[in-house]
């Protein structure tokens, strides 16, 4: 018997508050991963003092950054270029689709933020706590690429802003910056570094940042309001960059005409021109849709910061839908204001028109600026965070261990400084315009995973799946995860293909190499595999069971798996497909006294067994008085449903020195994780032959097929030893009473069947399968009368009907056996096992027809010597009984 684990391991999540557990168990000692839930502990003798991270409230951590990333450069810089070209009706057709989008997905993610703690990594934490750490890391490392690129893309777009207006040509002050490349890269790394500066100091004076920009750009946009209501007829200069203007012969002015009907009704419909900014290209409705949505993809932008939120749960979901709804609100107005204020020659040609129309030019500016650039300082600290996260679950290894050391007082200084560098290093590209799309793509491949995430948690039923945001069904996640896969094709398919192919990558990198795919976080996908199997399962009926579609599904009896090894391997090939069961019996017959089930500390080590043979096979193990009663424990209970074990395999009750396969250096399931107390190597387990006997009774009893192994310790699965044997052998003859139709009864078939299927397996295809006929003296001895088909004929057609490929072999020196059958003495037995045994010099499997026991006990030990002594010194053998037909020669 095993001996129990001396201890275990509760993975469970617990139902108190981490932050209380982790504030308790800091008084005895300093719990090491305490810093993932946003509090540093310091040490006084046997107390803990907390300091707290967690400072940002509902309107600074979340509101303020949503708000400005999904303002960015669009409010300012692009309404023109979307309300001149598409019109009015598709841009509020437009802006309601992309925000149907991402309302969706931010139902997703409150449903997340709500349903448990929520700690620092933003998206990559939701995701990889939901669907695993492959899939999270995964995603979360393309987030963390998405942020840093977005950030240098916001910078280029800050200092745009800057040089057109206080450039050589300035719209407000020219030639106080002067222009050209490297002018420009210096200007970016100028705000990297500023940006770089505000968030070292920590994420409190980000929060202050933002929220002073916020009423900045809230102050510049009720301008631009008051204008639109303010301002009359007026020609606006078309910039000096329109070069498609320039080129023409006529004026280079066209006209705001104020509040107008006329003017409302002109820009209701489409009419798409020409973008002076890409070399005139052709403007459609993907690229208009492009560009919108791609200016407000920063719903992530409040949830980036969920390590420092004092309450993630409420702050999330409410800042982020108010963001939304607030967004929303003042691109329909500003769409609705434009169209009735601007004719969409003005708006074709000039992006920057507000400038042109407001009371106040330089608000216009400083919106601009101001926006473009907290939407660059959200990216890069959001980066940071979501680097920060993966350090700290290892899922890159060592890689970035120097992450979590380089931590002051909450704040990820050396995430921090990464984070700028890999900015500086985008800066450095200066065409962003390509990378743009390929940005876009990537957060919608991290929306797409949150809205997988709450789909998988919603249709697997999952008990502990409980958010406290109401509003959140699988439906919105349906439709979330519609959109942005739609979303990504319409940007771009092939970078929306390569993003994929990416992620795919990583998924299968970090699968194999990340130690981060051991964290027992929980992964959806047992879950929903849990759920789908329970619902196939009810759908699968024993009662439509067709001998068409039978397949072997087998519960193996183990004794001791050291030594059975090569058989649990080679079974694995048997059962084609079908049910796969290892039992064992534990025999304790101080069970019902014993205070923990002996079984509860060997199942784990027989999950790993299966793993390091690789074979597709479930486990279970019980406590009986005696092997025969653990054995009907097992028939009557393993598997589930219609999917119960259809055949019984044993191993061969022999007295052979049981052989250590874990720890032979031979052996090629040697594996050193095992060690010697793990599985003991034993004997039988006491076990006689009568009782053996008896159990093969059993088996048949409850109607299922019957199989005994022998000579599997000489088994060798590999290339070599296979090459240098040539048959499969099936022995079609009961030898303990033979009969004319041996060959044709459910038994004989049953075994061409097994053999039959050994011989499809890669491994063994090689192998030709021979059926091995003892036809000699027949007629004499069975007084065989004359019919029109020989018994060789026969049984070559009906192997033709059952479309089996087989070698008919006649056996010679069968007449001298049979002479001897009869007697009751040992000389039968060892003339059929020496008559088999000339024919196993180059057979690598030999099966042999398994009669039923007797009905007598007092025969049973003489039918088992009889049974040891036909299989002795064989080859690798299998003893067979078939209960049912197997076969079927119809369609």
């Amino acid at each position: 018997m095993l001996a129990p684990a001396e201890g275990s391991t509760n993975n469970e999540t617990p139902l108190v508050g981490t932050s209380f557990v982790r504030k308790i168990s800091g008084i005895f000692s300093r719990n090491q991963d305490s810093s993932t839930d946003g509090m540093n502990y310091v040490e006084f003798g046997t107390f803990t003092e907390e300091i707290s991270t967690r400072t940002l409230g509902t309107f600074a951590g979340v509101f303020s950054p949503v708000t400005l990333s999904m303002f960015s450069a669009l409010v300012f810089l692009r309404m023109g270029y979307i309300v001149g070209n598409a019109g009015l009706l598709v841009t509020l057709v437009q802006f309601v689709i992309a925000y149907s989008i991402l309302v969706f997905t931010v139902m997703s993610v409150c449903a997340i933020s709500t349903n448990g703690a929520v700690e620092g990594g933003g998206a990559y934490f939701m995701i990889s706590r939901t669907l695993g750490p492959e899939f999270g890391g995964s995603i979360g490392t393309l987030f963390f690429l998405a942020n840093i690129v977005s950030s240098a893309l916001y910078i280029s777009g800050c200092v745009e802003g800057l040089v057109e207006n206080f450039g050589p040509s300035g719209s407000l002050v020219q030639e106080l910056l002067p222009d050209s490349r490297w002018y420009r890269f210096l200007y970016c790394s100028s705000l990297n570094i500023l940006n770089l500066l505000i968030c070292l100091i920590g994420a409190s004076m980000f929060a202050k940042t933002t929220v002073f920009i916020l009423i900045l750009v809230c102050g510049c946009l009720g301008i631009t309001f008051f204008s639109f209501f303010y301002e009359g007829f007026i020609e606006v200069n078309i910039p000096d960059s329109n070069t498609l203007i320039q080129n023409a012969t006529y004026p280079a002015t066209r006209n705001y005409t104020g509040l107008d009907s006329a003017t409302l009704h002109s820009n209701l419909f489409s009419h798409y021109g020409r973008d002076y900014t890409a070399k005139g290209e052709l403007v459609t409705f993907a690229s208009v849709f492009g560009v919108l949505f791609s200016g407000v993809t920063g719903i992530m932008a409040g949830a980036n910061m969920s390590g420092e939120l004092k309450n993630p749960g409420k702050s999330i979901p409410r800042g982020t839908l108010s963001a939304v709804c607030f967004t929303f609100f003042v691109y329909v107005s500003i769409s609705i204001l434009t169209a009735a204020t601007c004719t969409k020659e003005l708006l074709q040609n000039d992006y920057m028109y507000m400038s042109g129309i407001s009371a106040f030019s330089p608000s216009v500016a400083v919106g601009l600026i101001t926006a473009t650039w907290s939407a660059a300082l959200s990216n890069v600290i959001g980066a940071s965070r979501v680097i920060e996260a993966l350090s700290k679950d290892k899922v890159f290894g060592r890689l970035l261990n120097f992450i979590p050391k380089g931590t002051w007082k909450g704040n990820p200084v050396a995430a921090v400084v990464l984070s700028a560098v890999l900015v500086q290093f985008v800066l450095l590209i200066g065409s962003l315009n390509l990378i743009a799309q390929l940005n876009t793509v990537l957060f919608l491949l991290s929306y797409m995973a949150t809205n997988m995430a709450c789909l998988g948690l919603e249709l697997a039923g999952a008990p502990n799946f409980r958010p406290t945001f109401m509003y959140f069904t699988w439906h919105t996640a349906l439709f979330g995860l519609l959109g942005t896969v739609i979303m990504m094709t319409v940007t771009s398919i092939i970078y929306a293909a390569c993003s994929a192919l990416l992620c795919l990558i990583l998924i299968v990198g970090l699968h194999l190499f990340s130690p981060s795919k051991e964290a027992q976080w929980g992964s959806i996908s047992q879950a929903l595999i849990f759920h789908q199997v329970r619902k196939y399962l009810l759908l699968l009926d024993s009662r439509k069971d067709h001998v068409k579609f039978w397949r072997p599904q087998v519960l193996l009896l183990v004794n001791s798996p050291r030594s059975a090894c090569p058989l649990i391997d080679f079974v694995n090939d048997l059962k084609k497909g079908g049910l796969y069961v290892l039992g064992h019996v534990d025999i304790d017959n101080t069970a019902e006294n014993a205070v923990e089930d002996p079984t509860l500390a060997q199942t784990p080590h027989w999950l790993n067994l299966i793993d390091h043979l690789k074979v597709k096979a479930f486990v279970e193990l019980t406590v009986a008085k005696s092997v025969r009663e653990g054995l009907m424990h097992l028939m009557r209970l393993s598997g589930m449903g219609a999917m119960k074990p259809n055949t019984v395999i044993f191993g061969f009750l022999d007295k052979e020195e049981p052989k250590d396969f874990l720890q032979s250096v031979d052996s090629v399931y040697r594996n050193h994780d095992f060690e010697n107390d793990v599985f003991p190597l034993s004997s039988q387990s006491g076990l006689e032959p009568f009782e053996y006997v008896q159990m093969m009774r059993e088996v048949l009893r409850m109607n299922k097929n019957l199989c005994l192994c022998r000579n599997f310790n000489k088994l060798r699965k590999d290339a070599r030893s296979v090459r240098s044997k040539t048959y499969i052998d099936v022995w079609p003859v009961n030898f303990l009473n033979p009969g004319e139709n041996d060959s044709f009864d459910t038994t004989s078939l049953f075994m061409m069947q097994l053999a039959c299927i050994v011989n499809m397996v890669p491994m063994w295809k090689k192998l030709k399968l021979r059926i091995c006929m003892c036809d000699e003296a027949r007629t004499s001895y069975f007084a065989y009368n004359s019919s029109s088909q020989s018994h060789s004929e026969k049984l070559e057609q009906l192997l033709k009907k059952l479309r089996i490929e087989a070698e008919l072999f006649p056996v010679t020196g069968w007449k001298n056996v049979i002479e001897s059958h009869g007697d009751e003495n040992e000389s039968y037995a060892e003339s059929v096992n020496t008559l088999i045994l000339q024919q196993t010099e180059e057979t690598a499997i030999t099966f042999i027809y398994l009669p039923a026991p007797p009905s007598e006990d007092q025969q049973f030990e003489n039918f088992y010597n009889k049974l040891e002594l036909f299989s002795k010194n064989l080859p690798p053998t299998i003893f067979v009984h078939g209960v049912k037909v197997v076969t079927s020669t119809t369609l």
